[in-house]
C-alpha cells in the first residue's frame, strides 16, 4: 500500500510538472539570432560573392563587374604567396614567443601572488593598462622608441605584434591558473615528483584550456593584422602581410574582388589552423 501510495505521488508530481514552451526559448533567442545574421553572416556571404567577382575598371568605391570568377582564388594564391606565407611566419613566432612571456607571468599573478592580493591586483591592472590607450599610439610610441636600424625589419614587426597582443595571452592563462587546485602541486611533490615533472604533468594540463585560449586570441588577430607590418608603423615593403595587401586593394586600388578573395583565403587558413590546433591539443570542447 505505501508503494502503490507512493507511486500515485510520483505520477502526480509529473503530471503537475509545468509544460515546456519552446517559443518562449526562441523569443530570447531572437534579437541574438538576428545580430548574428545581420552583422556576421550576410557580411560573409556578401564577401564570398564579391570574390568572384571581376574588377571594375572605373575603380569606383565599391564597383565591381557582375561575373564568375573562381579564377581570383588561383590568381590571389600566385600573387600573393609570398605576403600570405610571411603572416603566418610572423603570427606564429609572435605567438611562441608570447606564450613563453605570457605564461611564467601569468603563473606568477595566478598562483605565486594568490596569497597577496593587493599585489595580484596591482599584476593585473599592468597587465590591462596598455588597453586604456590606442593602439596606434601605443605603436607609435614603440616606433619612435626602437632604434631607426630596427624599423623595418622582420625583428620590429614580431616585437610590435607580441607588445600589442600579449595582453588576450596572459589573461585566459591567469584564469586558468587562478582556479588551479594547489593541493594537486603539493600531491605531486609528496609523491617525490621533481618540480619539472609536477609541472609537466599536474600544472600544464590544468591550465592547458587558457593556454589554448590565449595563443588562439593573439595567433588569430596575429595572422590579419595590418598595422604593424605598415611601413607607418613598425614594417617596410620587406614585411607586407597578407592584411596589408588586403586594405590596399580595397582602399587605394580599390579591386574589391582581390581584396575580399584575400579574405576568404585568410580565414579558410586560419580555420585550419585552428581546427587542427585545438584538436592536436586535446581541447575540442572549444571548437
Amino acid at each position: 500500500m505505501a508503494i502503490t501510495a507512493f507511486s500515485g505521488a510520483a505520477t502526480a508530481v509529473v503530471d503537475q510538472a509545468p509544460k515546456k514552451r519552446p517559443w518562449v526559448a526562441l523569443v530570447l533567442l531572437a534579437p541574438g539570432i538576428a545580430y548574428m545574421l545581420l552583422f556576421f553572416l550576410a557580411p560573409f556571404i556578401q564577401l564570398i560573392i564579391t570574390s568572384v567577382q571581376t574588377a571594375s575598371e572605373t575603380g569606383g568605391i565599391g564597383d565591381y563587374v557582375q561575373a564568375f570568377q573562381i579564377s581570383n582564388y588561383a590568381v590571389a594564391m600566385q600573387e600573393y604567396l609570398p605576403q600570405i606565407m610571411r603572416s603566418f611566419a610572423y603570427a606564429i613566432i609572435a605567438t611562441l614567443c608570447g606564450l613563453l612571456i605570457s605564461y611564467p607571468l601569468a603563473y606568477l599573478i595566478g598562483v605565486k601572488m594568490r596569497p597577496y592580493p593587493m599585489a595580484q591586483g596591482i599584476l593585473l591592472i599592468l597587465v590591462i593598462a596598455p588597453f586604456f590607450i590606442s593602439f596606434l599610439l601605443r605603436a607609435l610610441a614603440w616606433k619612435q622608441i626602437l632604434p631607426s636600424d630596427w624599423v623595418g625589419t622582420d625583428f620590429s614587426v614580431v616585437f610590435g605584434l607580441i607588445y600589442n597582443f600579449i595582453p588576450f595571452m596572459v589573461l585566459p592563462m591567469f584564469a586558468s591558473l587562478q582556479s588551479l587546485d594547489l593541493r594537486m602541486v603539493e600531491a605531486g611533490a609528496d609523491l617525490y615528483a621533481s618540480p619539472v615533472t609536477t609541472f609537466r604533468k599536474v600544472t600544464l594540463p590544468l591550465s592547458l584550456p587558457g593556454v589554448v585560449s590565449g595563443t588562439l586570441l593573439s595567433f588569430i588577430p596575429m595572422s590579419g593584422d595590418y598595422i604593424n607590418a605598415s611601413r607607418e608603423f613598425f614594417g617596410s615593403t620587406n614585411t607586407t602581410m597578407v592584411g596589408n595587401v588586403i586594405e590596399a586593394n580595397f582602399l587605394q586600388t580599390q579591386n574589391y574582388p582581390m581584396a575580399a578573395t584575400l579574405s576568404v583565403i585568410l580565414m579558410a587558413i586560419i580555420l585550419i589552423f585552428v581546427a587542427t590546433y585545438v584538436r592536436r591539443s586535446g581541447a575540442e570542447d572549444l571548437l
